[in-house]
């Protein structure tokens, strides 16, 4: 299984500032399991690969929204 998440901001810097902020994600997953998070212009892009089950798919992704959601207060601030 695999999302891809597609989030668009109003400026490239907006968008760098969120893709590094959640880029540790990408290094540290479990067996099965992998997030790769890249920034194309205003758009942060992040393909999440999951071969366990639909839940560890799910847990995932709400991790990584969540990790967002606290980038996007902190640069907002």
């Amino acid at each position: 299984m695999e999302a891809k998440i597609i989030l668009s901001y109003k400026s490239v810097r907006e968008a760098e500032a969120i893709a590094k902020a959640i880029s540790p994600d990408n290094l540290k997953t479990p067996q099965g399991l992998s997030v790769k998070t890249i920034r194309r212009g205003p758009k942060v892009v992040t393909l999440v690969k999951c071969e366990r089950n639909l839940e560890s798919l799910i847990a995932t992704i709400d991790d990584l929204l969540m990790s967002v959601q606290v980038a996007e207060k902190a640069i907002s601030v």
